[in-house]
């Protein structure tokens, strides 16, 4: 008898069930996390990854309430999130790498971790959702700000997102015009967050700078990026076990 290969559907759950069942973890810098299905990504490794959180970063989300559940893939379904238990290409094609999810005064953020490819990426995805909630909840610090926009009146070429340049050609004014305002905030917001991103980033993992390229838009010069960053690690000091450096040229 001639047996048939079949392939099964990953399954998948509600994500207000996988808030009821999954061990949430409160990691030492405060945030919360738990892990639900095959991940791809080591207990140990996901440990390290929310440790990086500086402390100070940490805290404003413990006053959002911000609980981070990492999925093998959180798929959209309308207005309601199904979580997959593992990864299935049929269910990739409607999955998003992260979806935020209001329980009472909880606001839960999955992030599809099979979606990308490595672990660089998965803690990029959620260091970016941290950095963008912190700015939400705290704003933007003077020191961050005089910085960046110093290098925006000199001139310094490139940025950070697409939405930091986006805001950021917003903001300039024409020749005799005034700086707009609002899009001068919305840039500073923008350029913040992913400061935050990049410099949680580079205590975690070994970071190349230049593999944050973006086609959309030319990243922000090295020695520019490098003195936000700076600036960043004053803000808020790395945890214990953690070192920031920056060094312009790599060792053989």
């Amino acid at each position: 008898m001639k047996s048939v290969a079949t392939t099964t559907q990953a399954g998948t759950k509600p994500a207000g069930e996988i808030i009821r069942q999954a061990p949430v973890t409160q990691a030492a810098n405060g945030v919360c996390f738990a892990a639900a299905g095959e991940t791809a990504i080591t207990a140990a490794e996901l440990e390290r990854m929310v440790a990086a959180v500086p402390r100070a970063v940490a805290a404003a989300l413990v006053e959002a309430k911000k609980a981070y559940y990492f999925v093998p893939l959180a798929v959209s379904e309308g207005e309601e999130t199904l979580v997959a238990d593992r990864y299935d290409v049929a269910l990739s094609d409607r999955a998003v790498c992260h979806r935020n999810l209001t329980i009472g005064d909880a606001q839960c953020v999955f992030i599809s971790t099979r979606l990308m490819d490595d672990k660089f990426s998965v803690a990029f995805e959620f260091y970016i959702n941290v950095g963008h909630a912190f700015v939400e909840r705290a704003g933007v610090a003077q020191a961050f700000a005089d910085t960046a926009w110093k290098q925006v009146e000199e001139g310094v070429r490139g940025e950070t997102s697409l939405d930091a340049h986006d805001a950021r050609k917003l903001a300039l004014p024409a020749p005799g015009g005034a700086v707009n305002e609002r899009a001068r905030n919305d840039y500073l917001s923008a350029a913040f967050a992913d400061a935050i991103a990049i410099y949680m980033l580079s205590l975690y993992l070994d970071v190349d700078y230049y593999e944050l390229r973006e086609r959309e838009y030319p990243l922000l010069a090295p020695p520019a990026m490098a003195e936000r960053l700076k600036k960043i690690a004053e803000l808020f000091p790395p945890n214990a076990g953690f070192e920031f450096n920056v060094f312009y040229r790599r060792k053989a």
